[in-house]
């Protein structure tokens, strides 16, 4: 079984985005780093025109990404922690 899971190295530990589901401790893991905004499409199995698809898809949200307010949620979780301390 092959489980997949978004995070972050930060200091020397990987911070995962959610906690994973019906796997058990001590399991092995297998650790892919991301070069930031370089994401190889065709390795993954996606055409020009599967991506430009998904590209226009997902244009409606580019206002809202990109806006300076979604800054926030780059450190998402540092900021959900100083929120419950207060």
């Amino acid at each position: 079984m092959l489980t997949t899971i978004a995070g972050v190295y930060r200091g020397g530990r990987i911070e995962l985005s959610e906690q994973p589901r019906d796997i058990a401790d001590e399991s092995r893991v297998l650790v892919t780093f991301l070069v930031p905004g370089v994401v190889d499409l065709a390795a993954r199995g996606i055409d020009s025109a599967q991506a430009a698809e998904l590209r226009g898809r997902l244009a409606a949200f580019e206002a809202e990404w990109t806006s300076p307010e979604m800054s926030a949620y780059d450190d998402y979780d540092a900021h959900r922690k100083q929120l419950e301390t207060r």
